[in-house]
């Protein structure tokens, strides 16, 4: 028979129980509350107090509907009675996430384990709670959380302020606010690159005020994140070798940082940079929030960017209309004065009259300044005829160089600087050449006690942000342009002037001394010419403006006719002279007559028409082409044309819109002539356009 085994001896057998339970108790790493059933709180150990934010004295006596956030407590009353109808044990791990409320009225996300104690005679229940954003899984994700939360406000910030300078201020706190750091800043860099400007920042040095300057070297924090071009980690300012860390960071305590660039289409403008006083503050999760931040932003510049090149270009188109049609009638105005003065000049009566004379050559120029006057206004508009060429850029810059040598103060230091491999451009020579003038004048009267004027050209391989949003064509190739850059060493442009600068008739010079025209001219011709053009300055930096021409479509370019010569008038030439101004139609009439022409006149196509019947015998059409109301002036020369294919045809216009889709639609054979125009001018424009054979002739 088998003894039976000896009792165990209790574990705890020479030590005082009650001690060790209450050791346990008071050290156990969750919460631990135990309360009746009436949800008094009869004990509550540290971690208990730790976590709800009480002392443990406090807890004692509290119901635990006060550890309930209000929203819930009813609900959680009726749980609490049914549980204590029907008690039973519930651990850990059953995935119920509740919320618990700490003495301050904040909330901890809590998961709760019960234990009735009514087996062993005792009406009460332990629960353990434990904070579950102390695990690594779940604290991760409430992290991530909350980043998502903080770039959903600024999300909404940037959809309803309009203006990138409500949130450029604002993201250097909320990315603070949100890593829990000190310090956040954001640098952009300047419109030559060659510097930062901080442009906002929280807990910032001295030396970094907003406003202040970095050199965009790869040496500096913020140079060196755009060299690499991807997020930079800093550890330890203490041991970092890639880059030399500002003694004023040292000196301020900071240890660790983040930097991201800030990109604008693939280009870097700037970089977001955050710092902490503690040693490897930052990991992956906070990596992807600042990239996040900087997309933010950087998308919101963008925008603000392109919204106001759009209103610029809108405001500019508007006025280029506007010019442009005022410019038409005053060609018309213009045409009239000039002839009825040349016609005057020739008078028998004046021919000895020496004051008279004077008189009428002093309107005579000032017509001519009038022309010129409009001449601008059309080249701003877009509207004047160009006739683009293949141009070696390097000769034109020397020998723009060499005149300017010659012309400007002598103090004024005049390089060029284009490397001999350059690629041609492709643009209208004489209207090139009277951009580049312009602009040189410009710098000469922003150096009126002398300074250096540089011509630089260079091929562009990429075209910057601003100028690819004002080109007409989006599609064009990066690197199917060349950088023409003209930089004095003068005054500089405040940026209100900068902004205003191609606007027409705005000028910063004194009364008489300019029109207002010269940058606005230049800008219509850029465009006209399919390319940009961008101005860099500050005061007293210097300007540099920069033209981004395109490169030739073809390697060789049809040689120019010479516009200037054409065979003579012969007397007797029929001409049908179709012009509805009747004023312009006398001056036009006076002319044709001193060349000994025929000349039958008509105020409209439909009128002109009847005069084309079959026994005409016109040998000229000279019509303009905008003819009031009824048909146009290219219409009727083409009807012209298909009834008498020998007859010349020579239209005019005060409108170069109305010349360069002529110019695009028209035979070869016909010829245009600009108002307001000279009776030389017009001899030589039929002696050209009946010296050649018409459309209809046989070769």
């Amino acid at each position: 028979m088998t003894a039976p085994p000896e009792p165990t001896p209790p574990l705890l057998s020479g030590i005082d129980e009650q001690s060790v339970f209450r050791t346990l108790f008071a050290a156990y790493p969750d919460a631990l509350i135990v309360a009746d059933r009436a949800g008094a709180i009869v004990l509550a150990n540290p971690a208990a107090a730790k976590l709800l934010g009480y002392s443990v004295e406090e807890l004692l006596g509290l119901n635990v509907d006060a550890l309930v956030p209000d929203a819930i407590r009813p609900r959680h009353a009726s749980y609490r009675d049914a549980y204590g109808r029907s008690p039973r044990s519930r651990p850990m791990g059953t995935e119920m996430e509740l919320v618990a409320r700490r003495r301050d009225g904040s909330e901890v996300m809590v998961e709760i384990a019960l234990s009735p104690l009514q087996s062993q005679g005792l009406p009460l229940v332990v629960a353990a709670i434990r904070d579950i954003g102390a695990y690594p899984r779940v604290k991760q994700a409430l992290q991530r959380a909350s980043y998502s939360e903080y770039l959903a406000q600024l999300g909404r910030m940037a959809v309803d302020a309009r203006d990138p300078e409500v949130l450029l201020r604002q993201l250097p706190a909320t990315a603070a606010e949100a890593l829990q750091v000190e310090a956040a800043l954001v640098f952009l860099l300047d419109s030559d690159r060659l510097q930062f400007r901080v442009a906002s920042g929280v807990g910032l040095m001295a030396d970094e005020a907003v406003g202040s300057r970095v050199p965009n070297r790869p040496d500096t924090p913020p140079g060196f994140v755009l060299d690499q071009g991807t997020p930079v980690m800093v550890a330890d300012y203490r041991s970092e070798q890639r880059f030399a860390v500002p003694k004023s960071h040292l000196d301020g305590g900071w240890t660790s940082a983040l930097s991201v660039p800030l990109s604008d289409r693939g280009r870097s403008i700037g970089a977001l940079t955050v710092r902490s006083r503690e040693a490897k503050r930052f990991g992956t999760d906070e990596i992807r929030f600042l990239e996040s931040l900087s997309n933010l932003l950087a998308t919101s510049l963008q925008r603000a960017q392109s919204e106001e090149a759009l209103k610029h270009a809108q405001r500019l188109e508007s006025v280029g209309q506007l010019t442009g049609g005022i410019a038409h009638d005053f060609n018309n105005l213009l045409t009239v004065i000039q002839g009825n003065l040349q016609v005057l000049e020739e008078l028998p009566a004046l021919a000895q009259d020496g004051y008279g004379q004077q008189l009428v050559g002093a309107a005579a120029r000032a017509t001519r300044r009038g022309a010129e006057l409009t001449s601008k206004l059309l080249a701003f508009s877009r509207r004047q005829v160009l006739q683009p060429s293949a141009l070696d850029i390097r000769a034109m810059l020397n020998s723009l160089a060499d005149m300017l040598r010659r012309t400007l103060d002598q103090r004024i230091r005049i390089e060029v600087d284009v490397p001999a491999a350059c690629p041609p451009v492709q643009a209208d020579p004489g209207q090139l050449e009277s951009a580049l003038l312009n602009i040189a004048i410009n710098a000469r009267d922003a150096m009126p006690e002398g300074g250096a004027l540089r011509f630089h050209a260079e091929p562009c391989s990429a075209l910057p942000s601003e100028v690819r949003n004002d080109l007409d064509d989006p599609s064009a190739p990066e690197d199917g342009f060349v950088a023409i850059s003209i930089t004095d060493t003068g005054s500089g442009m405040p940026d209100e002037v900068k902004e205003r600068a191609f606007e027409p008739f705005f000028t910063t010079k004194d009364a008489g001394r300019g029109t207002g025209l010269g940058l606005s001219t230049v800008y219509g011709f850029v465009k006209q010419s399919k390319g940009a053009i961008a101005i860099a300055s500050a005061p007293g930096a210097g300007t540099t403006v920069t033209l981004y021409i395109p490169r030739p479509w073809s390697t060789t370019a049809p040689p120019a006719e010479d516009a200037g010569v054409g065979a003579a008038v012969p007397p007797g030439l029929h001409v049908l002279m179709v012009e509805d101004d009747a004023e312009v139609r006398a001056v036009v009439r006076t002319f044709l007559d001193t060349m000994a022409c025929k000349v039958t006149t008509a105020t409209s196509g439909e009128q002109a028409l009847l005069a084309l019947g079959p026994d005409a015998r016109f040998d000229l059409l000279l019509t303009d082409i905008a003819l009031g109301a009824g048909m146009r002036g290219t219409q009727l020369a083409a009807i012209a044309q298909e009834r008498f294919p020998k007859m010349a045809i020579l239209l005019m216009s005060g409108f170069s819109a109305e010349l360069l889709n002529a110019d695009r639609e028209s035979p070869a054979s016909w010829e245009l002539l600009r108002k307001p125009y000279t009776r030389e001018e017009l001899a030589q424009a039929i002696g050209r356009v009946i010296g050649r054979p018409a459309a209809g002739s046989p070769p």
